[in-house]
């Protein structure tokens, strides 16, 4: 799996990806975020999470220079021992939350994703 960004016919580069880019033009190559890595710009822990994700809950908004272009994303982190600056690196898990807890069909769904974890 990878974390896929959207690199835009204009330069821009955007995460998620979308049908057209923050100034209108058309998508032009996918970038793989996972083989970057990135700075935290902010990030907080979350006590009261919702049932399925562990708690307490570390967040951070983070941001990738790609070849001189800068594109953020928010996730979860690996840990709370971390301060504003730190660089990460994308961490594949199988489990973001657990499938069987929430109201939605297990099976409806892929729960894998990435996490931020201190270079």
């Amino acid at each position: 799996m990878s974390m896929d960004a959207t690199r835009y016919e204009d330069g821009t580069i955007s995460y998620p990806g979308h049908p057209r880019g923050p100034n209108g033009a058309k998508p032009a190559e996918t970038i793989d975020l996972s083989e970057y890595t990135a700075e935290i710009v902010t990030w907080t822990t979350s006590t009261a999470t919702p049932p399925g994700v562990r708690e307490p809950n570390h967040l951070a908004i983070v941001e990738f220079d790609v070849k001189g272009e800068t594109v953020r994303a928010i996730g979860q982190l690996t840990t709370g021992d971390i301060e504003t600056g730190d660089e990460v690196q994308p961490v594949h898990v199988d489990e973001l939350r657990d499938p069987d807890a929430g109201i939605r069909d297990p099976d409806s769904q892929a729960w894998d994703g990435y996490r931020f974890e201190p270079v």
